[in-house]
């Protein structure tokens, strides 16, 4: 609307409106490609995307322009870059949704392309009208109006409607490719490389006369749009990947820092250690990329070129040969956006060079290479699933140590190019490898890093941004002598995980001290330079040793051991064995543990769980213990199907053993009365652990990991993951966290399929036909009672079932009656069925069933 209604001269919206309405779609937009980006719709994820980074720095752009911050003879200027670059890269987008025959993604793309191209066309020459613009704009809506209504009705109507060109694959179409890469975010990644190129290779071309105010929206865009690609990257365990997209959205930023110093009339000047130091960075990453693909390795080369060119020229970015530089990278990066595009949606793949790498290092036997599989990336503690940021964090630390060491001289401390790289390397970059630490469950690590992105923040404004002559003195001093002092309890806490920790942060602590005497106008002559370069040196040491831990299994650069070890405190050696619940031999080796009389920490239906083996008494007093039993919480016995109860079938009820057939295996539990069938376990001494004196929970759990794992041992004693009163346990690496070294094994399967903890029934009145419930968990009541109600009526009509037929008497069932009053008796609890006492619910450890 805004295209058709609007002329050169007068625009229908104004311009400040029409950048907000667009920042508004683009976030919305963002947001369905985000949510898109780790699933199947890799394709349309990258296209919502690519749009909203096109509307969100052309909004941007127009707000200035409203603003007046912007001079309107600069708006064409402005825009012209990021449209070129959207137009190629939106071609390149329906180029791929041809081949895949995916027509509206092919619609939306190549007409967004061509509005693009005709905008360009309009803001440099004032008598070709916007009505091609509109026009494409206009094709967009009917696309979508339509793909949208077709989708609405087909939920509406349950898939009974469905409008051609509106059907997603579905479920089991989707298997392959749901374990394919992170293809969608790499693509945008591209893209935003593409759109900074364009951006800084037009002026050198005369397509705009030089950088200016309104490129930074572009700039910036890319470089936030990158940080949203590295945290995603991080997310698809993929740390090469996070690591380069990190590295690149520094120099965008950079960039666009360069650029809005035009504004005050100021040309920046650039030290030569940084880009230098930078270029070193980038040649490692690119040369452990080509594991990947040698397209990877060689396409992040362009970049080490790049920062080579920056410390060449004193202007950086506002001269000829960065210029060119960039011209190279957008060529680079058009021609492996269309790669890997295709290649993402595309059976026939484009040759990357993958393996080469591989078949390169097979060929030195004194290198192992390290497989690339999400394990490597599993913490002993956390809950998330992010790849390692260390080696991320360690390279911000060294590019903010060697960022600092320029010297300032007269000059305005604005126009020397430092504030970007230590504010966005030291700061902005490590405060978010910080929190993917922190989400991984590495506590010193995180909280190092997030410390560090606060200080180097802090200083950088201050020295750097031109505050510090005003408020130098005594405050900057108490802020940093805080600083220290936390600083000081991180380094007390690296002596408990490795040497190389403890050096990175005492030399932090250095240059803290060098903070602290310039604050107070005492510092030594090259002292700060100093302490700068070997904590740089220390950090690269760290960056090299995490990158190529990560990459070669053997050997390995050394971090050293902890120089303090105090009670299980150690950096986690000595951590039990964790071992992959979805492997045969991982169960095996956590049988032969339990046959041996060890505990361990096993998945279910429900939550995590602490299991001993019944026919083992120490292990099941040592759980007990471990566990902090409370008197009233006993622990529960488990089996992997009703079959193990064949030697003390003749002891049970033929209808319980009924029920126990139907119902099972199952989230239900089974409080039954306790009798002599018990002792044939072996549980000996540790039986009066198993339930109370009346009365014991069973179950058979629905789980084939836990299934397997007790036919290997035989019935188990079982109760919940963590200390009494202490949350429930979901995940593997929280049964570590929680019960420490006094777990002898753990088997992971990752978050746990259920929060709801199981459904308790009481069954100790079962032959009068009538059954409780002391709790109703996942499995509803309804379903227990359809489930009972069959076995009921099947034996009303004397259909037993043939696997449980008697050959010896029945039990008496007065004794069994008169236990349980017994039980009423000794419990005030109140129970879901008013019919039966609650006595039992002391009976089973309702967490550890769970």
């Amino acid at each position: 609307v805004n295209s058709y209604a609007s002329t050169h001269e007068k625009d229908f919206i104004p311009l400040t409106a029409l950048g907000i309405l667009l920042l508004i779609i683009a976030a919305l937009i963002a947001y369905t490609g985000v949510r898109h980006s780790l699933s199947h719709s890799r394709l349309f994820s990258t296209l919502c995307l690519t749009v909203s980074a096109l509307w969100c720095g052309s909004g941007l752009v127009y707000i200035l322009a409203g603003q007046r911050v912007l001079p309107l003879t600069e708006l064409n200027s402005s825009l012209i870059p990021g449209l070129a670059a959207f137009t190629l890269a939106l071609f390149i987008i329906g180029t791929a949704a041809l081949f895949v025959k995916k027509p509206v993604l092919l619609v939306i793309a190549i007409s967004i392309s061509l509005a693009c191209a005709h905008q360009i066309a309009g803001l440099s020459d004032s008598d070709f009208g916007q009505s091609a613009t509109a026009a494409n704009y206009l094709l967009v809506c009917l696309v979508c109006a339509y793909f949208g209504f077709g989708r609405l009705l087909y939920t509406i109507t349950q898939g009974k409607v469905k409008p051609p060109g509106t059907i997603m694959k579905q479920k089991n179409e989707l298997k392959t490719e749901q374990n394919q890469s992170c293809s969608a975010v790499i693509s945008v990644g591209l893209v935003m490389n593409l759109l900074s190129a364009s951006v800084l290779a037009c002026p050198l071309v005369g397509v705009v006369p030089q950088l200016s105010v309104g490129h930074v929206p572009w700039l910036w865009t890319a470089g936030v749009f990158q940080l949203g690609m590295c945290v995603l990257f991080y997310r698809a365990m993929d740390t090469l990947a996070a690591t380069f997209y990190g590295f690149t959205s520094l120099l965008k930023f950079a960039e666009g820092y360069s650029a809005l110093l035009s504004l005050y009339s100021i040309q920046p000047f650039s030290p030569v250690p940084f880009p230098v130091v930078f270029a070193v960075l980038f040649f490692v990453l690119a040369l452990f990329s080509c594991q990947k693909s040698m397209l990877d390795g060689l396409y992040q080369l362009f970049f080490v070129a790049y920062c080579i060119s920056i410390a060449a020229q004193p202007q950086g970015f506002f001269q000829g040969g960065t210029q060119g530089v960039q011209g190279a990278i957008f060529v680079a990066s058009a021609g492996v956006l269309f790669v890997t595009t295709f290649n993402m949606v595309s059976s026939t793949k484009i040759p990357t060079g993958q393996g080469h790498f591989k078949a390169l290092v097979t060929r030195i036997r004194s290198l192992t290479l390290r497989a690339l599989d999400k394990d490597l990336h599993t913490p002993h503690l956390g809950y998330s699933k992010y790849a390692d940021a260390e080696v991320l964090g360690h390279a911000c630390n060294v590019l903010a140590a060697f960022a600092i060491t320029a010297t300032i001289g007269d000059r305005n401390p604005l126009t020397v190019l430092v504030l970007p790289w230590a504010v966005m390397a030291g700061g902005v970059l490590q405060l978010l490898c910080g929190s993917v630490e922190f989400a991984r469950g590495k506590t010193l690590e995180s909280t190092a890093f997030i410390l560090y992105g606060l200080m180097w923040t802090v200083w950088g404004l201050t020295r750097f941004g031109g505050l510090y002559s005003e408020t130098r003195g005594f405050n900057v001093a108490v802020g940093i002598i805080g600083f220290m002092m936390f600083n000081l309890l991180l380094t007390i806490a690296a002596l408990f995980l490795n040497v190389a920790w403890f050096v990175y942060a005492f030399t932090f602590q250095l240059i803290l001290i060098s903070f602290l005497l310039d604050a107070i106008g005492a510092l030594p002559y090259g002292y700060d330079i100093g302490v700068t370069i070997i904590f740089g040196l220390v950090s690269f040491y760290c960056f090299l040793a995490h990158i190529f831990n990560s990459t070669f299994q053997s050997p390995q650069i050394p971090l050293g051991r902890p120089l303090v070890n105090l009670g299980g405190v150690g950096g986690g050696e000595g951590v039990c064995p964790h071992v992959p619940a979805r492997k045969a031999a991982s169960v095996q080796q956590i049988a032969e543990i339990m046959k041996n009389g060890g505990i361990c920490g096993m998945p279910t239906d429900t939550v995590y769980v602490l299991v001993a083996a019944c026919n083992r008494p120490d292990a099941v007093i040592k759980a007990y213990k471990v566990k902090k039993q409370a008197e009233d919480r006993p622990m529960s016995m488990w089996i992997s199907s009703v079959k193990q109860l064949e030697p003390v079938r003749h002891l049970l009820s033929p209808l319980l053993l009924d029920f126990m057939e139907a119902a099972w295996p199952s989230s239900i539990s089974m409080v039954i009365p306790r009798g002599p069938w018990l002792d044939i376990f072996g549980l000996g001494d540790a039986a009066k652990h198993i339930g109370t004196p009346q009365s014991i929970a069973i179950r058979s759990p629905d789980c084939a990991v836990a299934t397997h794992l007790i036919n290997l041992v035989g019935p188990i004693a079982v109760t919940s993951a963590n200390p009494t009163g202490e949350a429930d346990t979901t995940h593997h690496n929280q049964v570590y966290a929680k019960l420490g070294k006094k777990v002898e094994g753990v088997l992971c399967d990752g978050p746990s399929p259920e929060n709801i903890a199981s459904t308790v029934v009481d069954c100790t009145k079962i032959e009068t036909g009538q059954i409780g419930f002391f709790r109703v968990g996942l499995i509803p009541k309804s379903k227990v009672f359809q489930i009972f109600e069959k076995v009921k009526n099947r034996h009303s009509q004397g259909q037993i079932n043939p696997a449980f037929e008697h050959d010896l008497a029945p039990p008496d069932t007065q004794t069994e009656e008169s236990l349980g009053r017994d039980e009423t008796s000794e419990s005030g609890r109140e129970t879901e069925n008013s019919a039966l006492s609650t006595t039992h619910e002391q009976s089973t450890d309702l967490n550890s069933d769970s």
